[in-house]
């Protein structure tokens, strides 16, 4: 659940990336903090395993006006990878508001792509919480290397919920696609939060052009 500091004005979203070993979910954070403007986002704080890396860090958009009266603050978290360290997963997913599966487009990571989803999955049940009611995106990252599967494969093995959700192509190595996908996931948590609460926006919520802008 969002995060309400009535003190402050300020609304904090919790955004997860999730997904199997090595897909690119450690790369689209380091990206996104490498460009992001030095006023506008907090340290990176990182969790360091033998295998794998959980990072977290947030940010305060330069433009945030879409909630009335309130600034909007944005935690950026990934999971590791490995299975050995599903209790951290687990862990990270508690309150999450928004969720980007960034899946390996290569063949040969079908399967994995395929156990991580229904780990995320599983690992939502704990919460007594579902995909259907949490803004998701895909992510299908790595359209850069030979012998990857078409969009619409990975569209069809992944996308299987109530209501199909958006996905975006990707090259996180060289920030490709990386903003996009934090656009929108951004813009769908905080369409969500306004929806349920009966808020009103300033203005439809549209995506900025840069990670360091976020929603206007």
């Amino acid at each position: 659940m969002p995060f309400v500091n009535l003190g402050k004005r300020e609304i904090s979203f919790k955004i997860v990336y999730y997904g199997p070993p090595q897909s690119g979910k450690t790369t689209n954070i380091d990206y996104l903090h490498a460009v992001m403007p030095e006023e506008v986002k907090g340290e990176m704080t990182m969790l360091a395993t033998q295998q794998d890396r959980t990072l977290y860090f947030d940010f305060l958009p330069l433009k945030s006006d879409a909630i009335k009266g309130f600034k909007s603050r944005f935690q950026l978290y990934t999971v590791p990878g490995q299975a050995i360290y599903n209790q951290t997963r687990r862990l990270v997913l508690t309150g999450v508001d928004g969720l980007v599966f960034v899946a390996d487009s290569q063949w040969s990571e079908m399967e994995q792509n395929a156990l991580s989803l229904q780990n995320l999955k599983d690992n939502l049940k704990t919460y007594n919480r579902t995909l259907d009611e949490i803004p998701n995106l895909l992510q299908f990252n790595k359209r850069d290397l030979p012998d990857i599967a078409p969009p619409e494969y990975l569209d069809y093995m992944l996308n299987q919920q109530k209501e199909r959700v958006g996905s975006v192509n990707s090259v996180a190595v060289e920030g490709d696609g990386v903003h996009a996908t934090l656009n929108q996931i951004c813009k769908m948590v905080m369409a969500q939060f306004i929806k349920e609460n009966k808020m009103t926006a300033n203005r439809k919520i549209d995506a900025p052009s840069d990670a360091g802008a976020a929603i206007a």
